[in-house]
């Protein structure tokens, strides 16, 4: 098959390797930074890199802070809509988070687009590897050890439960927070401490590191006070995060907003998930599976 790579990290890099080192034909572009022995040439361009391709891969996410083209390992800036503009329609685009404007784009310019991140068995293994890489920050960023120190999770979705379950492994105390009574029930079931997200106030003072997992603002600056000084905050969570940065910056707490963990931990074993996950979705297209 003809696969087109436009942008992204060390992820994509290392499925677009992958890929080819498979004997399917890939073209890239706006890799132009990426390491040499992997990605060996890019194209001109996006239009000329897509040209013929039976399948489009963009990144995770497809847009970066500032609404273009996700494309880390670039020198040059990209425009997502531009680029989206000059796609074969008779392509399959796989790309992740796309956001709502480009995807009612995609629509509008009569695109096969398919968003891999709404996939379960990506985001499944994507939130194995998250939990693994916030490990490997703890490790690196706090001056005690996991075992016998108390730590609060915000969330019991994917993220949340897989890094419960082994933060408990390895012997510390886990507290989760949540909002519905059924995950705190589940929670209390995985011989975990259950707090209500909504109300958390003085228990804060016992933890020694917060990790949230939920995308939107759960701990402001009155939460934040109540924190041990020497605390660890770890956000795992989109824009616009969990925390007040601005807040904890003040009070001199050490925070940590850790995004696309997978991409930085466990490059390869991220880029197998996408890969496997847009085969999933060629060989459905094709009837297969």
């Amino acid at each position: 098959m003809k696969f087109a790579v436009i942008g992204g990290d060390m992820r994509i890099v290392r499925l677009a390797a992958m890929l080819e080192s498979e004997g399917h034909e890939v073209r890239c572009f706006a890799l132009d930074e990426a390491p040499a022995d992997l990605i060996k040439s890019c194209s001109i361009s996006a239009c000329y890199c897509s040209q013929d391709a039976d399948c489009v891969i963009l990144p995770l996410p497809v847009l970066d802070m500032r609404g273009g083209l996700n494309t880390p390992l670039s020198a040059f800036r990209h425009d997502a809509e531009e680029i989206l503009s000059c796609l074969p329609k008779n392509a399959i685009i796989c790309g992740g988070m796309p956001g709502e404007k480009l995807a009612k784009l995609a629509k509008e310019l009569g695109l096969d687009f398919v968003d891999y991140f709404t996939r379960e068995e990506l985001v499944a293994l994507n939130a194995l590897a998250t939990a693994e890489g916030t490990i490997s920050v703890l490790l690196e960023n706090s001056p005690i050890t996991i075992w016998d120190s108390r730590i609060l999770i915000i969330g019991y979705g994917r993220i949340g439960k897989m890094l419960a379950s082994r933060l408990r492994a390895l012997g510390a105390h886990v507290a989760v927070s949540a909002r519905k009574e059924g995950d705190k029930a589940y929670i209390r079931a995985a011989n975990c401490e259950a707090l209500d997200t909504r109300t958390l106030g003085a228990e804060l003072r016992r933890f020694d590191t917060v990790i949230n997992t939920v995308p939107f603002r759960v701990l402001g600056v009155e939460q934040l006070r109540l924190l041990k000084k020497d605390a660890l905050c770890i956000d795992l969570a989109s824009r616009p995060g969990g925390f007040d940065f601005e807040a904890a910056k003040r009070l001199d707490i050490n925070t940590i907003w850790a995004l696309g963990l997978p991409a930085e931990t466990a490059p390869v074993t991220a880029g197998k998930i996408i890969k496997e996950t847009v085969l999933n979705i060629l060989r459905e297209k094709r009837g297969e599976i």
